[in-house]
């Protein structure tokens, strides 16, 4: 017996762009006797595939026009979507005109993203900005009560389930859940829409009147930062290459830490251009590096990064600016390390590392680019703040020599390793780097003066647990992430035996710290440019 609170679907509408799973839908409800209604591509695949359709220009006795813009924004459409079968009123009107029922509408829109993403020219994205699929979508989902709306063809088979289940009908639950999920299509597609358009505007500050942002639920996690805490992960934006694109090819479920610090040591790594900079490896602790290295080999740029701070890679994030090989793999597996991020790995190196079966190797088939612009957002107390991406970078006809010593070329390629990696440090950073790699990595202290002091406590740490009795941080290069406010912090770093020095520069007291580098006998150069990381 049919439920007459819950009527079966009679007709249906389906109009896609994405034609996967058509004709099967379309196969199901003609098995339930439901009237198709169709357009264009969508009603010549179902008509090439047996299945019984009806033109929707036939149906509403217009012809499709101006090049497609109109075909479905009739009366007889909309109308039959949005009546409200319960009242009299709307039941004779439909009458009146001759609107049937349109118990089911499935409709996904025009890639309008796709054709920006693939660079399209203005007109071609413009082209594809779909009018009457989100009409039809925000119609159906208003008038959810009666009508089913599908906007993802991965909920045509819950649909299909529950006609089956339920004589022909969906459900009331069904319908609600799949009218939310309607809802944040067309809203996703409209902010898409929006910030393409402000982007092709040359006026304003870069910064639209009205923040629009969306994404894609990629993962629910099974906690936050801490385990009272729920959380989950989405993607969405300009694409970049990172954890948001890598293939995960082995490993238990990436946590919330797990993908923070993925992402910071991912982009840590990517200031390194194999090209330019050979094989680079950086090993990252609560978003923090504990150690970065490069040489001429992979396994020994990881074994330097390794040996700045054995004790804290435990545990860590393990990021590396090209494809794994075998020999490296052996190395990492060696230390307990909860993921690993490069851009592909050889077979021999996959093998390796499965034999870890909880250790995540993530593989995003590219590196970011380091010196890209975008935007990165951060939730405050009712609002947020957005900002330009740090992709600012110093090369050494950037620098300006202070000091009465100059910096010589092997402190110099060291001077700017050292810059680089200050970039990824929490703020205040210090940072000691010796032929190539960290030696010393002072983060996130309220004193630069700290941070200069641990990074040197660290360093002879390091040096300890290679066997060596001299700190690793004399003879080493230092940088700073923004200015010495005082001569103190510098001359922390000159007692850990640093011999040159990069900083910003900026500072009042900057004269009183160039007088002290000169004093100590210790070469400086300013960049101009500060890398807060707050």
């Amino acid at each position: 017996m049919t439920d007459t609170a819950n009527p079966p679907i009679r007709r249906a509408l389906l109009s896609v762009s994405d034609k996967s799973g058509l004709i099967e839908f379309g196969q199901a409800l003609a098995a339930h006797d439901v009237e198709i209604l169709s357009t264009g591509g969508s009603a010549k695949a179902l008509r090439d595939a047996g299945v019984p359709v009806r033109e929707v220009a036939d149906y509403t006795g217009f012809p499709e026009m101006l090049d497609g813009r109109v075909k479905t924004l009739h009366p007889k459409v909309h109308g039959g979507i949005l009546g409200i079968r319960s009242n009299d009123a709307h039941a004779a009107a439909m009458s009146e005109h001759g609107i049937g029922g349109i118990d089911l509408v499935a409709v996904n829109l025009y890639p309008f993203e796709d054709t920006v993403a693939k660079g399209a020219d203005f007109a071609t994205c413009i082209e594809n900005i779909d009018i009457g699929g989100p009409a039809m979508i925000r119609s159906a989902a208003k008038n959810h009560t009666f009508v089913t709306v599908v906007v993802d063809p991965a909920d045509y088979g819950a649909v299909v389930s529950a006609m089956a289940d339920n004589n022909g009908a969906s459900t009331p639950t069904l319908r609600r859940n799949l009218a939310a999920k309607a809802y944040a299509r067309t809203a996703a597609y409209d902010a898409a829409i929006a910030n393409w358009f402000t982007a092709q505007n040359d006026a304003g500050d870069g910064f639209p009147e009205r923040l629009l942002v969306s994404g894609v639920r990629s993962q629910v996690l099974r906690y936050g930062e801490n385990p009272h805490q729920q959380a989950a992960f989405y993607t969405g934006g300009p694409a970049r290459p990172g954890v948001a694109t890598a293939v995960q090819v082995q490993g238990k479920d990436l946590s919330y830490n797990n993908l923070n610090d993925t992402d910071a040591a991912y982009e840590l790594v990517a200031e390194f251009d194999p090209q330019s900079a050979g094989p680079a490896v950086a090993i990252i602790k609560h978003a923090n590096p504990c150690g970065v290295g490069t040489a001429s080999t992979l396994v020994e740029a990881y074994r330097k990064a390794l040996a700045c701070d054995p004790v804290s890679a435990f545990g860590g994030i393990v990021a590396l600016n090209q494809s794994i090989d075998a020999e490296t793999a052996k190395a990492i597996v060696d230390v307990f390390t909860e993921v690993i991020i490069a851009p592909d790995a050889d077979d021999a190196a996959r093998q390796v590392i499965a034999s870890k079966k909880n250790l995540r190797l993530l593989l995003a088939g590219s590196l970011p680019d380091a010196s890209a612009p975008g935007t990165v957002m951060k939730a405050l107390s009712g609002g947020y703040l957005v900002q330009g991406r740090d992709a600012g970078q110093i090369g050494e006809a950037d620098l300006r020599v202070v000091t009465e010593r100059a910096p010589s070329d092997t402190e110099m390629a060291d001077l700017l390793f050292a810059f680089r990696v200050a970039k990824h440090v929490k703020s205040n950073a210090i940072v000691y780097v010796r032929d190539g790699a960290t030696v010393g990595v002072g983060a996130g202290q309220m004193s630069r003066v700290d941070s200069a002091r641990i990074a040197a406590r660290k360093s002879a740490d390091a040096a300890e647990a290679a066997g060596e009795t001299a700190p690793w941080a004399r003879g080493s290069v230092v940088a700073s992430d923004a200015f010495f406010p005082f001569a103190d912090g510098l001359m922390a770093a000159v007692e850990a035996g640093a011999t040159a020095v990069i900083q910003p520069g900026g500072s009042m007291r900057d004269d009183e710290v160039i007088a002290a580098a000169n004093e100590a006998g210790i070469a400086m150069v300013m960049t101009g440019m500060r890398h807060f990381r707050h």
